[in-house]
């Protein structure tokens, strides 16, 4: 026996499992291909049906119902003010203007404006009125008809606006071509009248408020004048708004302050002045009183007198010498000169001394009394000075408000000017008629280039949405997205329908690997091998295969992963547990595979002179006992997969739960184990027998099968409800008989994988 090598990853799930799961609940936009693809057939119907029913709906229409659309512009001036004096358009902001007509279209519509065209005598003469239950009582119109046409104004009435243009269009949608040209030009003529009105309104009210304003200036005016008077009444100046005043005022109190401040000077040096006298009337005589000494005649004869004594003294030094009585006299003369001569000069210094001081004392008192007269006369000249520029300043002030009265009264005149030209203006609405409505040449409803491709868009429309109701009211297991999402176990594979492939032909799907081991179901179980290697253990070698319910595909399953097992080498024993259906035997046949049994009566041959009744040796004849293992196992007898025995299900026991869940199960089970590299048990129905619970207890793993045409994910998911509450080892699922266009298999995958292996392999032949 060959062993093969095990890859040790138990509780590994399959690459890409773990992400894709992540991602199930995202409906992605392939996902919505897949669903139109698989109802386009649905969808074009649908569509077609809905061309064929836009197309009589619009030849309905226009035979009994169809309706007419007349349109009036008005053009719409400028919203700025504009200066009747000037000549020339203002520029205004396109944006402004494009609110300004919007506001104006709004109005149109509004329900005051309809009520208003629903009174004129013109509408309630039409047909359409009279076809609104527009009856008159008495000459007044009911309610009932106003509040129809209300209703059906809002309707077809319409008044919209253009970015780029200066117009209003007013439409009106009708029966009859001349009544919806009439309504329309009603509308419009009613609605430049109120306008007119309402501008006309407005400009009068403004006018009486700036009449009223400048009744309120000239009062004002009128006021500041009679100040102006009494200000120059008061004050005795009639010229407070020349300077001449104010000069003469400033230089008056300029020279006082002048005069001041030079006097204040002079007293400073008198005071001064007068220390010093006072100093040199105490101290030693000064150069100045020897001046006046000098000049006094007495000292001058004294100096003369002594002058002559000295000369004489001198010559008589010269005849009688020093101690002479001639010499002492005239030495004593000198001396006596000489003390007159002082005594003189001390008087006169005296004198002049205190002539100086009383004269500087006299003249300060002089200056502080013109000091005093100087500043009562800068007083006074101050006040004066005070009075007239407070004068002036209320004068000034006066003059400023009156000045400012009248320019505002200027400007009130010629904003009352403007209006009154603006009342006569034909401008003054900022609306007029630019072209009336006339009589429509053609329907505006219904239009074929609408109801066409309107109806084929919504039935194209409805189509697609009645598809994806059905792909999602759709409860099947159908694709790796609703194993990701509902039942949220790892799934290992994904087979095709068989009858998309065609290298499969008329084989039957359960031999697709072994028959036609080059086509896209066999590379299908190839992967379903892969990914059943790399999530389960070494240790993991019996494996259970089965499904909710009976024609899943278990079977094709167990026997095309078992070929795919045998392909590497691998020793398989496929053991057929389904008592109440087994198809192995049909499959891989072997009539001659029996065991004789003395115990039954039959209508069969003789052995020993005693009936004998020839029993289908399988599963059920090893578990109670009547054989051997090594009596059950035979060959499958396929080319392709050698390696691989089979153990049939054997006849049917009475207590097949029994037995499957027998100690002589797990026996059989473990030591075949031994011998073969993989033991994969081809179960019944899990939903439908309770055997599987039994005997998933006893294999290693179970696989589940789900087929895309058959199995509910409420199915599903009991099964894998009641398998996990026995504590059963669920390896994981395959999804079985997957569409091309469902699985993610799709066709160009068919076509792209028989072109990659044509080069290699050659078409295999059917057997």
């Amino acid at each position: 026996m060959v062993q093969q090598p095990q890859i040790q990853v138990s509780a590994q799930k399959p690459v890409g499992q773990a992400a894709y799961r992540a991602a199930a609940d995202v409906l992605t936009f392939k996902d919505s291909l897949t669903m139109i693809r698989q109802h386009i057939w649905l969808i074009v119907i649908l569509a077609v049906t809905g061309f064929v029913v836009g197309g009589l709906s619009w030849f309905l229409f226009l035979t009994w119902d169809p309706q007419y659309t007349a349109t009036a512009y008005i053009e719409v001036l400028s919203p700025v003010e504009k200066d009747p004096m000037r000549i020339g358009q203002e520029m205004t902001n396109k944006d402004v203007q494009y609110v300004f007509r919007t506001s104006l279209a709004s109005l149109i519509t509004q329900q005051g404006t309809l009520n208003d065209l629903l009174s004129r005598d013109k509408i309630k003469q039409t047909k359409w009125f009279a076809e609104l239950g527009g009856s008159t009582k008495g000459g007044t119109t009911t309610g009932r008809s106003i509040e129809n046409g209300l209703k059906e104004l809002q309707k077809v009435l319409r008044a919209s606006v253009d970015r780029d243009s200066d117009f209003i269009r007013v439409s009106m949608t009708c029966g009859d071509t001349k009544e919806s040209a009439l309504i329309a030009n009603e509308m419009v003529d009613l609605f430049l009248k109120s306008r007119g009105n309402v501008e006309e309104t407005n400009i009068r009210d403004k006018r009486k408020l700036l009449n009223d304003q400048r009744a309120s200036v000239e009062r004002d005016l009128s006021t500041y004048q009679t100040t102006l008077k009494n200000i120059s009444i008061t004050t005795g100046f009639s010229d407070l708004g020349e300077h001449s005043y104010q000069d003469v005022f400033t230089q008056s109190l300029s020279y006082l302050e002048q005069q001041s401040n030079s006097l204040m000077l002079d007293i400073g040096n008198t005071m001064a002045m007068i220390k010093t006298f006072e100093r040199q009337a105490t101290g030693p005589m000064e150069d100045q009183t020897s001046r006046y000494v000098e000049a006094d005649p007495i000292v001058v004869m004294l100096n003369q007198q002594s002058i002559l004594l000295e000369s004489e003294l001198a010559s008589a030094l010269t005849k009688y010498g020093e101690n002479h009585r001639y010499i002492r006299q005239i030495q004593e003369r000198l001396a006596e000169i000489k003390t007159k001569k002082q005594n003189r000069t001390t008087e006169i210094g005296e004198i002049i001394r205190q002539s100086n001081l009383g004269g500087g004392k006299d003249a300060l008192d002089n200056m502080k009394e013109k000091l005093a007269q100087l500043q009562a006369a800068k007083k006074t000249a101050e006040e004066q000075k005070a009075a007239v520029d407070f004068a002036k300043a209320q004068y000034e002030e006066t003059t400023t408000k009156r000045d400012e009265a009248q320019v505002r009264l200027a400007e009130l005149k010629a904003s009352i000017d403007k209006y009154d030209i603006a009342l006569n203006s034909p401008d003054t609405p900022k609306v007029k008629i630019a072209a009336i409505a006339v009589e429509p040449l053609d329907v505006s409803f219904p239009r074929w280039e609408y109801f066409f491709p309107i109806g084929a868009i919504l039935g194209l429309l409805f189509g697609s949405a009645l598809a994806f109701a059905i792909e999602w009211l759709n409860n099947l297991v159908r694709t790796a997205r609703d194993v990701a999402k509902f039942l949220r176990i790892p799934l290992l594979g994904i087979i095709p329908d068989a009858r998309e492939d065609n290298q499969l032909g008329e084989i039957d799907p359960s031999l697709a690997l072994i028959k036609a081991p080059y086509s896209l179901v066999g590379e299908s179980y190839r992967n379903l091998r892969s990914n059943m290697k790399l999530h389960i253990s070494s240790t993991s070698k019996s494996l259970l295969v089965t499904s909710p319910s009976a024609g899943e595909g278990k079977t094709s399953v167990a026997v095309n992963l078992a070929a795919s097992l045998a392909a590497q080498g691998a020793k398989i024993l496929i053991i057929d547990a389904n008592f109440w259906k087994p198809k192995l035997s049909s499959l891989f046949p072997n009539p001659n595979h029996q065991l004789p049994s003395v115990n039954k009566q039959a209508n069969g041959s003789e052995e020993n002179g005693e009936a004998v009744e020839y029993v289908e040796l399988g599963l059920s004849t090893v578990l109670a006992g009547l054989c051997g293992y090594h009596e059950v196992i035979r060959p499958t007898g396929a080319t392709n997969c050698s390696s691989c025995d089979l153990v049939d299900s054997g006849i049917l026991a009475p207590n097949p739960a029994e037995l499957l869940g027998s100690q002589q199960m797990a026996q059989f089970i473990k030591h075949q184990t031994e011998k073969y590299d993989y033991v994969i048990i081809d179960g019944p129905p899990a939903l439908i027998v309770g055997d599987v619970k039994l005997l998933a207890r006893i294999v290693d793993g179970t696989i589940l099968v789900f087929n895309a045409s058959s199995t509910q994910r409420g199915t599903a998911e009991r099964v894998i409800s009641e398998l996990r509450q026995v504590n059963a080892n669920i390896l994981g699922c395959v999804l079985f008989g997957v569409h091309s266009f469902k699985g993610g298999y799709f066709k160009e995958q068919f076509k792209a994988y028989q072109e990659y292996q044509k080069v290699q392999f050659p078409k295999p032949a059917v057997s």
